[in-house]
């Protein structure tokens, strides 16, 4: 995977409620407007939803990897699409994404993601 990352001064917990929360995602997911779980609950390993683009369309989602409070992963319509991590610093944290190698265009919106992830995290 290609990644992009920022340190931020926001707590790691922050950070990772931000990153969980789906009513959020459309606060710093640019290709983003809205997400909502199958099933009722905090999103886990397993997870399916759906995840609409700006255009109004709903793509399905599963997740595929989830390591609470440092990192999940997912597929969208079936394709891996990207993952998300949080690692602690001394003084804050550092949130990085990862994209598959055949999507690095993505990478400058997920750099648009992170700043927005920090504003939202409170740092």
């Amino acid at each position: 995977m290609l990644t992009t990352a920022r340190s931020m001064s926001a707590a790691p917990s922050a950070a990772w409620r931000v990153l969980t929360d789906l009513d959020a995602w459309p606060q710093w997911g640019p290709t983003v407007r809205r997400a909502e779980l199958t099933d009722p609950g905090p999103l886990r390993l397993g997870s399916r939803g759906k995840v609409w683009t700006p255009v109004g369309v709903a793509l399905p989602f599963e997740i595929t990897e989830f390591d609470d409070g440092r990192s999940w992963a997912w597929k969208v319509l079936g394709v891996p699409a990207t993952r998300h991590t949080v690692a602690p610093l001394t003084s804050g944290c550092r949130v990085s994404f990862g994209v598959p190698t055949w999507a690095p265009l993505y990478l400058t919106v997920c750099a648009v993601a992170l700043k927005r992830i920090e504003d939202l995290a409170g740092a």
